[in-house]
């Protein structure tokens, strides 16, 4: 974040006291969080607690439970500070990030209070500042007790967890989710400081973008605050790539505050997505007196195409007119205490996303309106990014004082992001609509309201009025139509959570969605990160750190019964934390092949979720710590640009014999290519049904072809369509351009594979070493966990299938390990079978 040259912030100093101490807390801590203690501001107070060695590690071992007195804490942090009146006009004391009820008082007079985390607020502080010595306090409410009394005092709303976070409009997940910590907390988690100024001031700038033709017109909302009566000339430039400049004037007229400035940029050249162009960044800065704002764009134009057809309704996006299909991932905040989380943090997950060929992130409505570090690199890299307002799986009040606030901030922040070409899509909540239909409200709401008035009026006319560039969805999921059920496969988005919570993932395949915005599968995270906190021993599934680390209900059974049918029982834990990484990339590459097959009648689909908030066993492709799980490398397998793919289709006898309305039977196999890249494909496939110890039992060359951005289906002959002995042969389709394509006759579990498939060989080279795997039969998903030997380490390559005498290059960056120790740790779906 980034403030005027008249900012000065009021970072050093600070202490922190506890001005409630919640009965539950250590008797030893009184004195001294009576006393006080140093307070890092941004920070939060957990984290100042952490750093005076007061509390352990809050993610280790059961420490969640044994710090939820510090969610029951009112919490005062104290800073003093010297001022000296420099002669301006105003004086003004801002704070961007107050979490979350709080009372400020400067020299002992209140001059604020706050009730939102995701909106900043700015007071005159003139008549309180003193020349010399200055004392700030900031006094925090105890969340959890705070949140409870609103129940009462309001009316308790429907929601799921175990606080009542939808009464307050601080981060939902701060009070722990089915994969998020319970750590609901106080702070000054964004800059505070005071603003001294004269004159004029720029308040706020939109600039909103279009294309006409092949120019780029940039129309700049600039809002300003004054405390003169004279004219005020407010001015645009526009600075381009190669260095060019377009400038434009105009005067706001005594009594206005506002003013709306158009550019014509000639030629412009459009930002894209990832994968569809280049993504060039315009600067623009707004002066108005001695006051400027600066930021960038990108020239690009974005619909959403939700309009009947025949099949339903599509959920389309279109940049620059072009089909978007989505290749998504949801995402929640980095870490629980949000202060954690800097730009090489986020630019660490930015490249996980795109190393996985991700072009969208979904911003999830229990988080945050994520930074302007994230949007930036978002920006810089054709990252497509959809911002869910933050409303999440809750009935929310939609009287004041809730409403105003939800306001503001809706204002606030719309205005914020409305600058990044990254930013395609609002949408206004996360399964509260599906909610109000299926979840049994009605006679826990007695009538009132649920928050459908934000979704279908209160922030469609927010956003017609600040950004109508940008398309807006009411929910996800969410069918676009009256009298349709929310989840409805037929129309719009839909969320899929029956796979996981009740049935096995091969039911993904019973689903033609249009557009899945959420599905997932569990997997412990990278070895090292779960021994760093689960300390039980033995180390079990069902012991009790385990299940501190697991927030799913009923997590660890649901893991054991995803992967029954699919591989067999482990026989130990190790056994047990492959297993279940296994399983779950296994799903998710099913499930995400079915959806990519059925293109263009599927246009996207967007995983839970890529990243963890803390060390636990979770739906991430990328673990707390960074570490790829098997899904992130089966995921880049799954979402490259070209997929191919062995899916089983209806014949057309098959479609004759089928009684009207019911699906046929799916009775042969067919080779769907995907293409979502811009040149269209026409080639040859080599197709081969196989034993594993690498005999071609058949073998047959088809001609494929496939436009851009689109799919094409191929069914394969029936000579190497049909498996001789499914549980000894596969079937491989290999095409130039496309990866090889796999389809089995049976289950790992139910095949015969040779548990000891391959050979290796390791190197040492430079920054880490090499693993030479060659292949003596077929090797199913060969993975290197090299965190076990050094939890710094990270094989480069994962997920590999080999058939019979191939080969492969496993490189592992690594700052300590002998080699020997990295090949010692290579597992297979092969040795899931025993000797």
């Amino acid at each position: 974040m980034t403030h005027p040259p008249t900012f000065r912030a009021l970072h050093e100093g600070w202490t922190l006291t506890a001005a409630d101490l919640a009965a539950e807390a250590p008797a030893e801590l009184a004195n001294t969080l009576g006393a006080g203690i140093p307070a890092a501001v941004p920070g939060e107070a957990h984290l100042d607690l952490r750093r005076a060695g007061l509390i352990a590690d809050p993610f280790d071992g059961g420490n969640e439970a044994a710090q939820q007195w510090i969610g029951d804490t009112a919490w005062r942090f104290t800073t003093v500070f010297d001022w000296s009146d420099d002669g301006s006009t105003r004086h003004d004391l801002v704070a961007a990030g107050l979490d979350t009820v709080a009372v400020l008082e400067l020299n002992g007079i209140e001059i604020g209070r706050t009730e939102n985390m995701h909106r900043g607020y700015r007071w005159d502080a003139r008549e309180a500042l003193r020349e010399g010595e200055n004392t700030l306090t900031v006094t925090f409410a105890a969340p959890v007790p705070e949140a409870a009394a609103r129940a009462e005092r309001y009316g308790a709303l429907p929601r799921t967890n175990h606080h009542e976070y939808n009464q307050l409009r601080k981060m939902a997940c701060s009070f722990g989710w089915d994969w998020g910590v319970d750590v609901a907390g106080a702070g000054i988690w964004k800059p505070i400081g005071l603003e001294s100024w004269s004159e004029v001031r720029v308040a706020s700038v939109r600039p909103l973008v279009d294309v006409h033709g092949t120019d780029g017109v940039l129309t700049a909302h600039v809002d300003i605050e004054r405390c003169t009566a004279e004219p005020v000339e407010v001015r645009v430039e526009v600075t381009g790539p190669d260095g060019g400049t377009w400038t434009a004037t105009a005067v706001v007229e005594p009594g206005d505050d506002s003013a709306a400035i158009g550019v014509t940029v000639p030629d412009a050249e459009l930002w894209w997505p990832v994968g569809h162009g280049a993504q060039p960044l315009y600067g623009v800065k707004v002066t108005a007196g001695d006051s400027t704002w600066d930021g960038r764009v990108g020239f690009r134009t974005v619909e959403l195409d939700t309009e009947p057809d025949p099949a339903g309704a599509p959920f389309l996006l279109k940049v620059n007119g072009e089909r978007i299909l989505v290749r998504g991932a949801n995402w929640i905040p980095d870490h629980a205490f949000l202060t954690e989380i800097d730009r090489d943090r986020y630019a660490r997950r930015v490249a996980d996303a795109l190393e996985a060929n991700v072009n969208l992130l979904r911003v999830w409505g229990g988080g945050i309106y994520e930074s302007d570090d994230l949007y930036d690199l978002a920006d810089e890299h054709g990252l497509l990014m959809w911002q869910d307002f933050l409303f999440a799986c809750a009935a929310y009040s939609e009287d004041d004082p809730l409403r105003s606030e939800i306001e503001a901030e809706a204002r606030e922040n719309v205005t914020r992001l409305s600058p990044h070409p990254s930013l395609v899509i609002w949408n206004g909540n996360n399964e509260n609509t599906w909610g109000s239909v299926d979840w049994s409200w009605a006679h826990r709401l007695d009538g009132r309201g649920w928050g459908d008035r934000y979704y279908t009026e209160i922030l469609p006319a927010i956003l017609a009025e600040l950004d109508p560039t940008r398309p807006y969805s009411p929910a996800s999921p969410y069918s676009f139509g009256d009298y349709r059920h929310p989840n409805d496969e037929r129309y719009g988005t839909m969320h899929i959570w029956d796979v996981w919570n009740r049935v096995d993932y091969t039911v993904y395949a019973d689903y033609l969605a249009r557009f899945v915005a959420e599905f997932g599968f569990q997997a412990p995270p990278a070895w090292s990160t779960l021994v760093s906190v689960v300390h039980d021993e033995p180390l079990d599934p069902f012991g009790e750190q385990m299940l501190v680390h697991q927030k799913a209900n009923r997590g660890n059974e649901k893991l054991q019964r995803g992967w029954q049918g699919h591989l067999p029982d482990p026989e130990s834990i190790e056994d047990w934390h492959w297993t279940t990484q296994l399983n779950q990339a296994q799903a998710i590459r099913f499930g995400v092949e079915h959806y990519r097959s059925l293109t263009p009648h599927n246009t996207g689909t967007i995983l839970w979720q890529l990243n963890d908030n803390w060390p636990v066993v979770s739906w991430a492709a990328v673990d707390f710590e960074g570490h790829r799980k098997p899904l992130w490398h089966a995921l880049r397998d799954a979402y490259a640009p070209r997929l191919a793919t062995i899916q089983p289709r209806p014949s057309q006898a098959s479609r004759a014999a089928a009684w009207e309305g019911l699906m046929p039977e799916f009775d042969q196999l067919a080779l769907i290519l995907v293409n979502d890249t811009g040149e269209a494909y026409s080639g040859a496939f080599t197709v081969t049904r196989e034993a594993f110890d690498g005999t071609v039992l058949a073998k047959a060359v088809v001609e494929a072809s496939v436009a851009a951005r689109d799919g094409a289906t191929i069914v394969l002959p029936a000579e190497v369509a049909a498996f001789g002995d499914p549980k000894a042969e596969f079937i491989r389709a290999e095409g130039d351009g496309f990866a090889p394509a796999f389809r089995y006759g049976a289950e790992v579990v139910d095949q015969a594979l040779d548990p000891s498939p391959f050979t290796v060989e390791a190197e040492a080279a430079d920054g880490g070493c090499v693993l030479h795997v060659t292949a003596t039969s077929l090797v199913r998903d060969l993975f290197c966990h090299a965190d076990k030997v050094d939890p710094g380490a990270r094989a480069e390559q994962g997920m590999i299938t080999l058939r019979a005498g191939e080969s492969a290059r496993i490189a592992v960056a690594s700052p300590s390990g002998e080699p020997e120790a990295f090949a010692a740790v290579l597992r297979c779906a092969n040795d899931l079978l025993g000797e």
